[in-house]
C-alpha cells in the first residue's frame, strides 16, 4: 500500500467520518502494508455492562468499516499515481450494499484489530471477508460485506 493511499484512508477514517472517530477508529498498516483498523475498548462501545463487553453494533461497525477499507485500498491502489484530490473524490461512490456479520465470542478485551481481504474485486462492486480479533487474538466475529466502490 502507498503511503498515499494510507494517507486518505486515515483522513476520510479517522478524520471526517464522525462515527469512526467518535469510537476513535484508526487505520493503521500490518506487517505486509495492508490496512487494518484498531480501536480500544470504550465504556460507550459497551453492549452488556455485567458482562463489559462490547455492543454487537459496534462489532457489526469494526467489520463494516473494515470491509469498506479494504474495498477502497484496493481502489485507490489503482489510481495511486493520481492527484490526491481525485483519490478522495472515489470515497463519494462507497457505500455498503449488503453485509452479514457471524458473531462467534463475546467482544472481550482491551483493544480490537479488524481485518479484511478483497473476495472478488470489480470496478463498481467489491466483495470482502472480515474478521474482528481481541488484544488475546482471539476470534470475535467473522463478516462479508458488499461495498460499492465506483
Amino acid at each position: 500500500m502507498e503511503d498515499i493511499v494510507l494517507e486518505c484512508l486515515r483522513e476520510v477514517f479517522e478524520i471526517e467520518t464522525p462515527f469512526s472517530s467518535f469510537l476513535n477508529i484508526k487505520v493503521l498498516p500490518d506487517e505486509n502494508r495492508q490496512p487494518y483498523l484498531f480501536m480500544e475498548m470504550q465504556d460507550v462501545c459497551i453492549g452488556n455492562y455485567m458482562q463489559n463487553i462490547l455492543h454487537g453494533g459496534i462489532i457489526s461497525t469494526l467489520l463494516d468499516i473494515a470491509g469498506a477499507v479494504v474495498a477502497m485500498e484496493s481502489t485507490l491502489s489503482k489510481i495511486s499515481n493520481h492527484p490526491k484530490q481525485e483519490m478522495m473524490k472515489k470515497f463519494e461512490k462507497l457505500g455498503t450494499i449488503d453485509m452479514r456479520v457471524d458473531f462467534l465470542r463475546p467482544g472481550r478485551g482491551r483493544y480490537f484489530v479488524a481485518k479484511g481481504e478483497i473476495m472478488r474485486m470489480g470496478n463498481k462492486i467489491s466483495v470482502t471477508r472480515t474478521e474482528l480479533r481481541n488484544d488475546e487474538n482471539t476470534l470475535i466475529a467473522v463478516g462479508t460485506g458488499t461495498y460499492m466502490v465506483g
